[in-house]
């Protein structure tokens, strides 16, 4: 129930800016293949949130569902985390996010080699 909650969340939030074209990305295997229609919702309590969820796709000029296996949801996870720290008002604005894919950890991306300088621990040392 939590997923569905989310996820209205996240698409009310996305109307309410305009957004036109949704990409959603969820680790519920149940709510991507109940909300697209694939599988049936059983449980009493859960249809009212398909059916919410069904109403806002329908504003939205292209929306897709896409199911995430939990083992490769590290990127869904920072990106809850970052929503959940958005604040939003009527009137706001969030810049896209931009997201590059390294082969290296970004640490090492912005290392910049120093050649012949000592140590940092050179002068506790001494």
């Amino acid at each position: 129930m939590a997923e569905h909650e989310a996820c209205i969340l996240g698409l009310r939030l996305a109307v309410d800016m305009g957004v036109q074209k949704v990409l959603v990305l969820g680790d519920s295997n149940l709510l991507v293949h109940q909300i697209q229609g694939e599988w049936e919702t059983r449980d009493l309590k859960l249809i009212p949130y398909r059916q919410c969820l069904h109403d806002l796709s329908q504003q939205f000029r292209s929306i897709e569902f896409r199911h995430i296996p939990r083992i490769h949801n590290q990127v869904v996870d920072n990106l809850a985390t970052l929503a959940s720290m958005l604040h939003h008002s009527d009137k706001a604005y969030v810049d896209p996010l931009h997201i590059q894919v390294r082969d290296q950890h970004a640490c090492c991306n912005v290392v910049e080699d120093e050649l012949d300088v000592e140590l940092w621990f050179h002068d506790i040392r001494e």
